[in-house]
């Protein structure tokens, strides 16, 4: 960065980090300049010695080091420490006479004297040159060393800040805060009492310790609460439920003595134990008034929640007499000296000490319940009321809930008048009434609301380090209680970032939730706890917290905290006035007195004085000193140890007057330049300053001194105005709840940027005292936080403003700041006269948009110190002109709504209550006639009005608000009519609006426009307003996506639709909700659901609701879908006009309930008819046939459980008219029905044997039949004919043509084609086309549908194939492969059909329809189901030859001629070709999938035969090879050889007399395979090949070509059909001779079949002798 500095001369040493010493505060004092090589980074001092870091990160030391071997010739010349040479440092530290450096890779390097074990080595007294000392953590296996930020030197001790944010310690005395027994502490240890915190800051005095760590946040709430003690694991609290309250018990002693804080745990004092049990209390005193810190009781802890009962044990008392929290020793009580807790008296006598510094009035002691002073009981309210106050107070100020239900506000107020600063945040009074609370409630869309207002980060950063603290406690306590109070329970929410819109939780902002902690000696009340008894535990200052310090400072014997506020609090020893300020007792933090409008940024303590450097009234930085006076000469005396001295010395030193009274201006500090670091230690003070190169540090000097002034005046109007006003008894009476609301909204978002404002200016400060660059500025990284901030404090202000706020907070304010707004006016730096309170107010609100200009113009200045075409300049330039852009965007939106007031303020009363909205902001209105409405009545009053929300068009009484999201407006087309119209669509009206001239009409159409816009883009009320003149045109776009409640009567009254909008009508993807609970989600067309969607509709009767996803069209269901009823039946196929119809299946019931049943078929308009297959699962029937109506009626088969077979006629759901019963045993009934198995009428009854009887028959089946007629047994003399004739079935079910039909016309119908085969080809193939791609769209919505293989498929298919022209062997080829994956995918309409019918034909033939009988009707299906396919295939490839149509091969290579896929080419035809039929081309996509119900019907048919032949073939394949080869009668020639007598070919298995299964074993195989194929074609390929290996295998025997005869042939192939062993042989054969491809029958292939088909018959016949 230097670099690009425009100076010529090279700033290295001269400019920077130049270094002055100094003693004491006298006006004779001047500066001396130590001269170094380089610019000085830091500098520690001890008492007679000093070290110094300088770029590069070498360490010099300067003054007395008794510890160097040889002594120094001039001490006060700095000396280079060689042994750290090839070391970077980092950081420094020195304590009195030692010193410490940190190096980059976090290495720590000890010197100087070591006889308290303070440089960490042991063994030595001294050590002379800076050494390495390790810190190694033994926790972590393996020991690891742990690298360290920052050290901190004391007099017999050293801490170490590790990177983890853990406190390190070594060395002597109780500052340690080790739980060590033995001094010194050679080995640096870590500080377990600080283990989990994040240490921001470690200090050290003489003899004590501080530390600064970052509060616990939401970010920390992970950490498990720790109810067991660390040290002895026992439960530290535990709880007991009496009826009315819990009894918190947290008297945990622990043996290893430890003090356990809050963040462990714990309640801070036993008061919620003793308060509960109700015992009368001593009165705390409480905080201290005028100087706004607060007086902790005892310890310092939180003086709300430390009330000191007494308790009948002795020990309980005087531990919580000094605060000693609730794990402490006790046994420690009886030691008075050594311990750290005082006896009884000591605490008596201080109390009264403290309380004669209080300007508040003490209540009397025995108040009902033993409330403290802060809470009174107002009347004796009974136990439970003091019961449930002093549970409140103990457990923590959070419950603002609490005080509500407890009214506890007023006495609040009485005992806290509003300038009194708040005790430490204790009690958070509450705004307004319930009414208030509730309006809070509501509104919860405001991110961060607050209940309580008291300091609007404090508190409630406190009161969730609370929460924290007491895991479970609040919620185990006060509801019972709070119930029992009989209130209800308010939200209580903070008004405050902790990590929300800041983002603090980056660690890039510097964090002001901090906490104070001090441990060590005590003598001169240095640790801050208002005693001066020493801690050997790190404790919290509790009086620090909520005071946002960042920094802490050490001197000998007295503390340090600076605030993000620049003020300085300080405590310890006052012997010289070191402190700043002369009140007693010290022993707490106090404010130093600084002169007003001085704003300290850095501090440093020395052995009796204090450094400060401030911020004055010109940008040059000055200095103050505070403390001894030092004499020339008088140095060694001075420096003796200081604990020597006693009271009488102080005093004769304060009259003596050789010290401050208050902090005094060193004059000579403006000669310093830009002081950036002050530094003090023994009695020496150091500045380091820098020179103004180019203007570069002073603008950055301004930069953070312009900051730290904002924050400043931020926190004031915060305490001085904010938290008074919200305070006000009349508050909530005056604002009304609406305005109240958005109040504590516009307080909250106000806290939000004065906090952001407080870390920036934190962070600011920090980059001064360290790098002094442009790469660390917050603003320049983060500018984006900041403009959010400004952006949304401005709306919420914009809101209160438009609703009148200021107004309405007149009248309070005046009540309050009474007749003489001086306060007032001084902070909103308002220059009128007597200005009004309601302008007084705004401009003290609108105070941070001033700032803004600030930021802009001070980056600019610091541009300016770069080179034009650096990256620095690049990017102040950029932030520069985003602040600067932004404050004229902030201007425009106040300037909205000062506008938008004052029409409300002249708009007509009535509507303005309900059109009067916070975020609504006015555009344009129409009173100056400028618009009037078409065909408008002559009498009516028509006036626009525009808001960026909404057009309202009021009349005389009414008014109608039409939301911007939905409003279309176009202008109409003049065409010399005079007439300036423009047309305005919303989604239920649409009107004409007619301007008064061209420039009104486009002035309208410009503003609505661009209203509409900003209303789409949600930037409703962030962007530049109409009135400005832009004159761009904007279009919003038609189709947009919004909201909408239709209002009209009609289908879609009161309902709510969200989605997207074409031209005012629903269009796209949306939801609509109606009132009574119907809702459908998805697509619309042109304002009506269409396309896919899902609809849920309650059914009031069972409670459920009706379920429908699927398709639709013109705001009815159309298409496929599915429609789960409430009643629990399912319905899934197609719909249309929101009526079932087309193909379908209903569902109903679960199989336990009353009639589980399915229904599969074709609907119309709702109602079952045409053919439709009914599965009546309880009665065990299925039912196959025609319907009307949901009737059964016309032709049908019906078969059970029970094997029972009809076939006939149905009427009115009855069987009725003639028809054919069967029952499993073959007997037959042919003839009338009257009903279901009801014979009536003429028939004839055949047995099982043949006999049969014909005549009149009455009655049911299987319960006795009435017959009247004649008997016939025909076969009784020619026996030799076949016995019985058998019923010819088939006549009088539905023709297989007919099934099914609704399913072929809905494939025909998505390809575009009203009837079969009637319709465009090319618009069948964009149909196909459009359908998969929209499919794919809707799965891709859900990809967890879709596998990659399926999508891989999807894709493929999206092109159409070549489907015109000649076709030969390959595009045939494509073809097949083309509807194999078509009917793969059931996004294709072929595959959606092959789909259905898969489903239907299951349905259908499986369960209670796998009967024998159905067998020829399941072949006639699927040859049906071929030929309607083929027929569409056909349409779609209109060049394809018809069934049995040839296609040439291609005779170029005749050797290709028979590929193995091709089974069905007929090797001998005369000519290559194939011969087209639907079977070859669609049976292997369609069988695989019917194959299983399919053969389980064909294994059923021939079950007899195939036993009979299984029978035979377990019989034979006992026998071994040559008996059985021998009785089939295969001829010698073909048996395998046998040589006994010679050993067998490697390989070979020896074929013996005995062997089984070896011969033609290939051949076998082969056959096996012919049950793992599906269609005929593949199982007659099986049996080719298992030709050809029989015929391999003779021909290796006969060592020459063969040809068969059937005589040998016959006998060999019989052997190899009995070894296969196939089990269902049958079946196989039925099968393949039923579906075989009819032009193969003639073939190779035909005659290979019948050879296995006499085989199948010759083993079933097979005599075995």
């Amino acid at each position: 960065m230097e670099t690009q500095r425009k100076s010529s001369v090279d700033d290295g040493g001269g400019e920077r980090g130049l270094l002055h010493t100094w003693r004491g505060y006298s006006c004779s004092v001047t500066p001396e300049r130590l001269l170094l090589p380089r610019p000085v980074l830091q500098v520690a001092l001890g008492t007679r010695h000093g070290v110094l870091l300088v770029e590069g990160g070498q360490v010099y030391s300067f003054g007395e080091s008794p510890w160097k071997q040889s002594q120094v010739p001039e001490p006060e010349k700095p000396t280079l420490e060689s042994a750290l040479g090839g070391q970077r440092v980092v950081a420094i530290a020195a304590g009195s006479f030692h010193s410490g450096a940190v190096t980059e890779d976090g290495g720590v390097h000890m010197w100087g004297d070591n006889s308290s074990g303070q440089c960490g080595l042991s063994g030595l007294a001294t050590v002379p040159n800076p050494t390495p000392v390790a810190l190694m953590d033994s926790d972590a296996s393996p020991p690891q060393t742990v690298p360290v930020l920052e050290l901190a030197c004391g007099e017999q001790h050293t801490l170490a800040l590790s990177a983890q944010r853990e406190v390190w310690a070594w060395g002597s005395g109780s500052q340690l805060g080790l739980n060590a027994a033995v001094f010194p502490v050679w080995k640096p240890q870590k500080v377990e009492h600080l283990a989990g915190r994040y240490v921001l800051q470690v200090a050290c005095g003489a003899s004590h310790s501080l530390a600064l760590l970052r509060c616990l946040g939401p970010q920390d709430v992970q950490r498990p609460p720790v109810d067991k003690c660390r040290q002895c694991n026992q439960l530290l609290y535990t709880m007991t439920d009496k009826e009315d309250h819990v009894i918190i018990s947290d008297g945990h002693y622990c043996p290893l003595g430890v003090e356990l804080t809050e963040d462990e745990g714990l309640l801070e004092a036993p008061a919620l134990a003793q308060g509960l049990k109700t015992s009368p209390s001593e009165p705390v005193l409480p905080s201290q008034t005028s100087t706004s810190m607060s007086s902790a009781p005892a310890d310092g802890a939180d003086s709300s929640t430390d009330s000191t009962h007494h308790q009948d044990s002795e020990k309980e008392k005087s531990a919580t007499a000094n605060g000693a929290l609730p794990g402490s020793d006790h046994s420690a009580l009886s030691k008075v000296k050594n311990s750290p807790y005082p006896d009884e008296q000591a605490v008596k006598d201080y109390l009264k000490k403290l309380s004669d510094n209080t300007q508040v009035e003490q209540t009397g002691k025995g108040t009902a319940g033993g409330l403290h002073t802060l809470l009174p009981s107002s009347a004796p309210g009974g136990t439970l009321n003091s019961l449930v106050a002093s549970c409140a107070s103990a457990v923590g100020e959070r419950v603002a809930s609490t005080y509500e239900a407890l009214s506890l506000k007023k006495m609040m107020n009485f005992y806290l008048p509003s300038g009194a600063a708040r005790p430490g945040g204790a009690v958070s009074a509450i705004v307004g009434d319930n009414t208030a609370e509730r309006v809070r409630q509501e509104d919860s869309t405001q991110a961060k609301k607050s209940s309580s207002t008291g300091d609007i980060r404090e508190e409630e950063a406190e009161g969730l380090r609370r929460r924290l603290s007491l895991p479970g406690l609040l919620s185990q306590v006060s509801p019972r209680l709070l119930r029992k109070a009989g209130r209800p329970r308010m939200r209580a929410v903070a008004l405050t970032p902790l990590g929300g819109a800041v983002p603090e939780a980056q660690e890039v902002f510097p964090t002001l939730q901090t906490e104070v902690w001090s441990w060590g000696n005590c003598d001169h009340g240095q640790l801050g706890h208002g005693d001066t008894l020493a801690r050997l535990q790190p404790q919290c200052i509790k009086s620090l917290n909520n005071k946002e310090v960042v920094r802490v400072a050490a001197g000998a014997h007295h503390s340090l905290a600076l605030t993000a506020q620049s003020q300085v609090f300080s405590w310890g020893s006052n012997s010289c006035g070191q402190l700043g300020h002369m009140d007693s007792p010290s022993t707490v933090p106090r404010l130093a007195k600084m002169s007003e409008g001085i704003r300290v940024w850095d501090v440093s303590a020395g052995e009796k004085h204090t450094l400060l450097l401030a911020d004055g009234d010109c940008i040059q930085p000055i200095i103050y000193y505070s403390g001894q006076q030092v004499k020339e000469g008088a140095e060694e005396s001075q420096a003796k140890e200081p604990g020597q001295q006693d009271g009488g010395e102080e005093e004769e030193q304060r009259l003596g007057g050789g010290y401050t009274q208050q902090p005094v201006l060193l004059p000579f500090c403006m000669n310093l330049r830009y002081v950036s670091n002050v530094f003090a230690g023994g009695q020496r003070c150091v500045a380091l300053s820098d020179r103004n190169v180019m203007g570069f540090i002073a603008s950055l000097h301004e930069l953070a001194s312009a900051e730290r002034k904002y924050y400043c005046k931020l926190c004031n109007v915060k305490t001085q105005i904010i938290r008074p006003l919200l305070e006000l008894e009349s508050l909530s009476s005056a604002l009304g709840p609406v305005v109240l609301g958005l109040l504590q909204t516009l307080v909250g978002r106000f806290s939000l940027l004065c906090h952001l404002t407080g870390q920036h200016a934190a962070s600011l400060t920090a980059n001064l005292r360290r790098g002094r660059d442009v790469k660390s500025l917050l603003i320049l990284d983060h500018t984006g936080v900041f403009i959010d901030a400004y952006h949304e404090y401005c709306s919420v202000l914009g809101n209160f403003q438009v609703m009148g706020g200021f107004q309405t907070l007149t009248k309070p304010s005046l009540d309050f700041f009474g007749k003489s707004p001086e306060l007032l006016q001084k902070l909103s730096e308002c220059s009128e006269e007597n200005p009004a309170m309601s302008d007084l107010l705004m401009a003290l609100f609108y105070l941070p948009t001033r700032h803004l200009h600030e930021y802009g113009r001070l980056l600019l200045k610091l541009a300016t110190c770069f080179e034009v075409c650096s990256d620095d300049y690049q990017k102040l330039q950029d932030s520069c002109s985003k602040f600067e852009a932004l404050s004229l965007q902030l201007k425009r939106k106040r300037k909205d709504a000062d506008y938008t007031f004052h029409f409300w303020k002249s708009f007509p009363g009535k509507m303005t209550d309900s059109l009067r909205k916070p975020h609504r902001r006015l555009i344009c209105e129409s009173s100056n006639k400028a618009l009037t409405l078409q065909n408008a009545g002559r009498f009516s009053v028509n006036w626009f009005i525009l808001f960026t929300d909404a057009l309202v068009h009021a009349q005389f009484s009414t008014h109608h608000v039409f939301p911007l999201a939905t409003l279309w407006v176009e202008p109409i087309p003049e065409e010399n009519t005079g007439i300036y119209g423009l047309k305005v669509i919303t989604p239920e009206e649409t009107f004409t609006l007619l301007a008064s001239s061209p420039m009104e009409k486009a002035k309208w159409l410009r503003s609505i426009n661009q209203a509409v816009d900003q209303a789409l883009s949600g930037a409703g009320q962030d962007t530049a307003s109409i009135s400005s003149g832009s004159s761009q045109k904007l279009e919003p776009p038609t189709s947009r996506t919004a909201s909408y409640t239709f209002y009209k009567d009609g289908r879609m009254k009161e309902a709510t639709y969200d989605g997207r909008w074409l031209n005012g009508k629903p269009n796209g993807r949306g939801v609509l909700k109606w009132p009574d609970g119907r809702i459908y989600t998805g697509t619309f067309k042109n304002g009506l659901e269409d396309g896919f969607g899902e609809y849920v509709a309650p059914n009031k009767t069972l409670n459920k609701n009706d379920h429908y996803q699927g398709y639709w069209k013109d705001g009815k269901m159309h298409g496929l879908g599915t429609y789960r009823y409430a009643s629990g039946e399912v319905y899934d196929g197609s719909f249309q006009d929101s009526m079932r119809h087309g193909h379908g299946m209903l569902r109903s019931g679960k199989l336990n309930t009353s009639s589980p049943s399915v229904f599969i078929g074709q609907w119309l308009q709702d109602k079952k008819t045409g053919y439709g297959v009914f599965d009546d699962i309880t009665k065990g029937e299925k039912y196959m046939g025609m319907w009307q109506d949901h009737l059964r009626q016309g032709t049908g088969v019906v078969v059970t459980q029970f094997g029972l077979y009809y076939e006939g006629a149905f009427k009115d759901n009855k069987m009725m008219g003639s028809g054919i019963l069967l029952s499993e045993d073959d007997t037959t009934y042919e003839g009338e029905f009257s009903d279901d198995w009801t014979l009536n009428g003429k028939g004839v009854l055949t047995m099982a044997n043949g006999d049969y009887l014909e005549g009149s028959f009455s009655g049911e089946w299987g319960s006795g039949l009435k017959v009247a007629g004649s008997y016939f047994k025909p076969h009784l003399f020619d026996s030799d004919k076949d016995k019985a004739r058998p019923v010819k079935l088939g006549r009088l079910c539905v023709c297989a043509e007919d099934k099914w039909q609704a399913v072929f016309d809905e494939c025909w119908t998505q390809l575009g084609c009203e009837a079969p085969g009637r319709g465009e080809n090319w618009k069948a193939w964009e149909n196909i086309a459009v359908a998969l791609t929209t499919s794919r769209r809707h799965i891709e919505d859900s990809p967890e549908m879709l596998s990659r293989s399926h999508s891989k498929t999807l894709e493929s298919l999206e092109v159409i194939p070549q489907h015109v022209g000649p076709i030969h062997m390959e595009r045939y080829n494509t073809i097949r492969l083309y509807l194999i994956k078509a009917c793969d995918t059931p996004l294709h309409p072929l595959g959606r059909l092959v789909e259905t019918l898969v489903a239907v034909y299951r349905m259908t033939y499986v369960g209670v329809g796998a009967n024998r009988r159905l067998l020829p009707q399941a072949v006639k299906e699927i040859k049906s189901y071929l030929n309607r396919i083929f027929q569409i295939v056909r349409f779609l490839f209109p060049d394809l030859p018809e069934e049995g149509g040839l296609i040439p091969e291609p005779t170029t290579n005749p050797q290709d001629k028979k590929e193995p896929g091709s089974a069905d080419a007929p090797l001998d035809s005369p000519k290559p070709c194939r011969v087209v039929s639907s079977s070859a081309l669609l049976l292997p996509v369609l069988l695989p999938r019917l194959y299983p119900p399919l053969f389980t019907l064909y294994a059923l048919d021939k079950e007899r035969e195939d036993d009979v032949y299984w029978e035979c073939v377990l019989r034979l394949n006992k026998q071994p090879d040559h008996a059985l080869l021998a009785f089939l009668g295969v001829q010698q020639k073909f048996w395998p050889v046998s040589i006994p007598d010679s050993v067998p070919a490697p390989g070979e298995k020896p074929v013996l007399s005995s062997t089984k299964d070896t011969c033609f074993a290939s051949a076998v195989e082969t056959l096996q395979q012919i049950s793992t194929t599906f269609t005929p074609s593949d199982k007659l390929q099986v049996i080719q090949l298992t030709f050809e290996e029989i015929t391999q295998e003779v021909q290796s025997l006969l060592k020459q070509d063969f040809l068969w005869s059937m005589d040998d042939l016959f006998p060999v192939f019989l052997y190899v059909v009995l070894r296969a062993r196939i089990r269902n042989l049958g079946s196989e054969v039925s099968l393949i001779e039923d579906l075989m491809d009819p032009c193969v029958q003639h073939g190779e292939h035909g005659i290979m079949f019948t050879t296995l088909k006499a085989c199948y018959y010759q083993i079933q016949h097979e005599k075995i002798t």
